[in-house]
């Protein structure tokens, strides 16, 4: 049985059933899904009886199972909810991801609530307010320093996640609502457009051009896998994956990275990860080799210009080389990574990324299905690595427990027993009618061969102990269904035995604003009443319920135009353009930029 330790948990994302297998067979200490409703991806919902398949296979494990419902509701919606939240919990979840302030006015079942990254938990005292509330963990804001988040862990004692590797929102979560302004689909409610995504041009209050068709706000991805035993040391207990929009062999592969990299930190430390078993990958796993727009650090290590993908929103993939020359059919690079099949992508003349795919590959002879675009020197990314992506698909992933075995001799029976790596125990009899064995020698090594065999089972069996003083003859048959049987049961009981964690309560503790406006997202009457009773005053609902957008903050971000093209004064930069700036999308909709240098943040305003 395992000694009790510190635990560490890789929070894998679950698109469906599917992908939340995966993620767990890769070494997933927890997994979150989508609820049937409410969920902030609204693509990414899934039915109560998957939901309730993945937490019986996840249990097994060790593995906990946490349920988006993380949107904002109206009244009508809240109940629906409410409903929705008994049913999670009469299957077995662990907790609930909210944003919703409302629902904690409501009767809930005892079940943990985590306070998502969406209600903007990006202060300390934002974290210590939601602790007081009843929250038993808080996903903090993607954009806080390495010195932020100890501060938040070293003054709390809630539990701290973060997010560690994949697609980056450039607005504080739940404090952008340019997707509704623009088209009726909330962010808060599921349902973004991504208009972050989208080429803006900068202008300056006379009109003057500062950067033509580039896209402005969007970020790469986030990868902090070089960062881990830092990221434990300020106090992050749970490190998460973004994606749950993204495939299997894309969980399969960041899931399986991440499981090594967290192993790695705290080898020989005083911390454990927080699930059983260990997995056997047919696979090395390698993050570059799968969907990225390039990685950064974002802000962990303070300000940098290295978050941002202006030339393009799509998957560059890995950097293979560069061309050398071009021919009518063909060209040379200097690499000699590309295979049959591949997909290749460069940036053409227009600064577009363009891409096509490999027919036949001679070394550094690389026969492209296109050569539109291809040119000598140009850099060249692959975006789809053939062969990497074929191993994935037909790897054999297992995940496996430890356990041993003993076959034992009593007065009316033969027992055999078994005890997981969890301290998980059970017995199944077998009768004493068998005759003594010829071979006695023979007998000990065929039981002991046929009780290391874990079968088709989870169970890695790592002892296997015969306590008998003769030796039955016991047919190879009936052995392999007593084992069978053994290891049924004791999955069965492993599942049984996993005890749910609840909630404390929810509790009343001061509010830490007195007024409040449409940033606080209250759509609903319960939301207005929790922060009332707080000590609250709601002055206007939120923009998904009043619908009015006219001259409102859309978007507040740390990153910075002013910082990322070099005319930022606190950087000591002078620059000839007359302020304020203004975004300007592809239909000739203006968007005012507001920078406050103090806090170090840019905003987006509606014109």
């Amino acid at each position: 049985m395992k000694n009790k330790k510190k635990t560490i948990e890789l929070l894998a994302p679950a698109k469906d059933k599917k992908t939340a297998f995966a993620a767990i067979d890769c070494g997933a200490d927890a997994v979150y899904i989508g609820s049937p409703k409410f969920g902030a991806r609204v693509n990414a919902s899934n039915s109560l009886d998957d939901i309730k398949d993945v937490v019986e296979y996840a249990h097994k494990f060790r593995v906990k199972v946490y349920v988006t419902i993380n949107t904002i509701m109206s009244d009508d919606e809240l109940r629906e909810a409410v409903e929705l939240i008994y049913q999670l919990y009469d299957i077995g979840v662990d907790a609930l991801i909210v944003q919703d302030m409302g629902l904690l006015e409501c009767k809930l079942p005892p079940i943990k609530l985590f306070a998502s990254t969406q209600c903007h938990n990006s202060t300390l005292e934002k974290v210590k307010f939601l602790e007081k509330t009843g929250f038993s963990r808080v996903i903090l804001a993607r954009e806080l320093s390495l010195d932020e988040i100890r501060k938040i862990a070293d003054n709390t004692d809630v539990e701290i996640e973060t997010f560690i590797h994949g697609a980056l929102c450039v607005s504080y979560s739940g404090q952008c609502y340019m997707s509704y302004a623009i088209g009726g689909r909330s962010a808060n409610r599921g349902e973004c457009a991504q208009p972050c995504r989208k080429k803006y041009s900068l202008v300056d209050s006379d009109g003057v051009v500062v950067a033509t068709d580039k896209h402005l706000l969007c970020l790469r991805d986030l990868n902090f896998s070089s960062d881990i035993k830092d990221l434990i040391d300020a106090g992050v207990s749970s490190f998460k994956i973004e994606g749950r929009l993204k495939d299997e062999d894309y969980i399969k592969n960041v899931v399986s990275f991440y499981r090594k990299k967290i192993d790695d930190a705290i080898e020989n430390t005083e911390y454990e990860r927080s699930s059983s078993g260990y997995s056997v990958l047919g696979f090395e796993a390698d993050v570059n080799k799968t969907f990225n727009r390039g990685y950064c650090e974002y802000f962990l290590h303070g300000r940098n210009k290295n978050i941002i993908s202006f030339d393009s929103p799509k998957s560059r993939g890995e950097y293979t080389g560069k061309v050398k020359e071009v021919f009518e059919k063909y060209f040379l690079f200097d690499g000699s990574e590309l295979n049959n099949a591949d997909g290749i992508c460069f940036f053409d003349e227009r600064g577009e990324l363009v891409g096509t795919s490999v027919n036949k590959a001679e070394g550094n002879k690389i026969f492209p299905q296109s050569m539109n675009g291809i040119r000598k020197g140009v850099e060249v990314f692959r975006n789809y690595n053939h062969k990497f992506s074929k191993m994935l698909e037909s790897a054999k992933v297992e995940r496996k427990i430890e356990a041993s075995v003993c076959f034992v001799e009593k007065e009316q029976c033969y027992k055999l027993s078994a005890v997981d790596e969890d301290g998980v125990r059970v017995v199944v009899e077998a009768g004493k009618n068998y005759d003594k064995a010829k071979n006695q020698e023979l007998a000990r090594n065929n039981i002991i061969k046929c009780l290391k065999k874990a079968g088709d089972s989870c169970f890695d069996i790592k002892e296997a102990r015969v306590e008998v003083d003769v030796y039955p003859f016991i047919p190879l048959s009936e052995l392999n269904e007593l084992r069978r049987r053994l290891f049924a049961k004791l999955e069965e009981k492993r599942i049984a035995s996993y005890e749910v964690e609840k909630s404390g309560g929810i509790f009343i503790s001061p509010y830490f604003e007195r007024e409040l406006f449409y940033d606080v997202n209250i759509m609903n009457e319960k939301a207005k009443e929790f922060y009332e009773k707080r000590g609250g005053i709601c002055r206007e609902y939120a923009i998904e319920k009043t619908g009015n957008v006219s001259g409102k903050i859309l978007m507040t971000t740390k990153h910075c135009l002013k910082f990322s093209l070099g005319l930022c004064s606190k950087e000591g930069k002078k620059h000839r353009y007359r302020e304020p700036f203004f975004l300007v999308d592809s239909h000739g909709k203006k968007y005012k930029l507001l920078f406050e240098c103090k806090s170090c943040c840019m905003k987006i305003q509606n014109c």
